[in-house]
This record gives C-alpha cells, sequence and structure tokens, in this order.
C-alpha cells in the first residue's frame, strides 16, 4: 500500500488584487508544495478604491490586519480548493510565471495622486504578475494580479525605506517564494 505524503503549506502572500470585467477582487495566495490556491478575501473597500490601489501598488486604507499562514493551518485545503470563489492553480500545470513592473500615469482626476508624487520626489511602481497555465489539456488561462500589500505591511516600512522599495521588496518575495515550487523554466 502505497503512502501519500501529505500538502505541505509554504507560504502566504497577503494580498494581491486580481482585476475583474465587473470589480477587481482582493486575494491572498496560499502557496503549498502541490498548487497555489488564491483565498478571496472579505472586500474591504469598494471598486473605486481597488482602481486606485492597483494604480498606486498601495493599500490606501490601513486598517485591515493581514491574515498569517497559522490562520489556514485549521482550514482543509480540499474546503478552500471546494469554494468557488477561490482559484486553484496547481504547479505542475503552469506555463509561465512573468513579473511585469508598470508606471502608472495618473489621470486627470488624480490631482492627489500627482501632487503627492511629486512632494515625494517618487513614481509609482506598480508590479504585477500574469501566471499562465493549463486548465485542461486543451486550454490555457491567464491570471494577472497586481502586488499590492495591505497598509499594516506598508505603512511600517515606510518611516525607512522609499515607496518603491517596499513596493519592490513585496514583489520580489513573492517572486522567491513561486521559484522555490514552480519549475525553473516556468519563472521569468
Amino acid at each position: 500500500m502505497a503512502s501519500v505524503t501529505p500538502e505541505t503549506r509554504l507560504a502566504l502572500i497577503h494580498r494581491v488584487i486580481v482585476p475583474g470585467e465587473e470589480y477587481p477582487k482582493e486575494y491572498a495566495i496560499l502557496v503549498t508544495d502541490r498548487r497555489s490556491i488564491f483565498v478571496r478575501q472579505k472586500s474591504t473597500r469598494g471598486n473605486f478604491w481597488l482602481r486606485r490601489e492597483m494604480s498606486y501598488g498601495t493599500a490606501l486604507v490601513t486598517d485591515v490586519v493581514p491574515k498569517t499562514l497559522e490562520d489556514y493551518e485549521e482550514t482543509s485545503l480540499d474546503s478552500l480548493t471546494a469554494d468557488t470563489a477561490n482559484l486553484a492553480v496547481p504547479h505542475e500545470a503552469a506555463i509561465s510565471l512573468t513579473l511585469k513592473k508598470e508606471e502608472q500615469k495618473p489621470r486627470k482626476y488624480d490631482f492627489f495622486v500627482r501632487l503627492t508624487m511629486r512632494m515625494q520626489k517618487e513614481v509609482f511602481q506598480v508590479y504585477d504578475f500574469e501566471l499562465v497555465y493549463r486548465q485542461t489539456p486543451n486550454s490555457e488561462m491567464m491570471i494577472k494580479f497586481y502586488m499590492v500589500p495591505l497598509g499594516a505591511y506598508f505603512k511600517p516600512r515606510r518611516q525607512t525605506q522609499t515607496r518603491e522599495t517596499i513596493l519592490r521588496e513585496y514583489a520580489t518575495n513573492a517572486l522567491e517564494i513561486f521559484q522555490k515550487v514552480l519549475p525553473a523554466k516556468i519563472v521569468a
């Protein structure tokens, strides 16, 4: 009788935003040794604010406490994948993972953003990933997700680091997590 090794929870990416046709959705990514599970988070703010956060790369509301890996220890992985609000991507189905860096161009109504960028002498960099995976043998899917940390992650670091450094570290940490679980040729 062959023994099946249990799936190991390796890391948690606290927050990403996945754009949608109707509105963006917030997810945490629970990374195991076999798959990445995008766990839908309770909506903390409206559509307008989520779209702005995708443009600025940082949370505008700071009162949300990030979950930890321990928060998911008691939750069955099967129950997470059975929930239709969540997305599960088996690592063996991954075709490519690409990290991109977008420099946002504020629109006319983003006056305060332009003013803040000018006062801080910084340009808001937004990092996003594109994960392409095989859903069935004949179809491929792509998930684009923006690396937007919660304010609880961002605010304490802002005292000593620039916005660009914080956002780059958040994206780089996620990239390192994926590099450990995905085949080397997939991550770009």
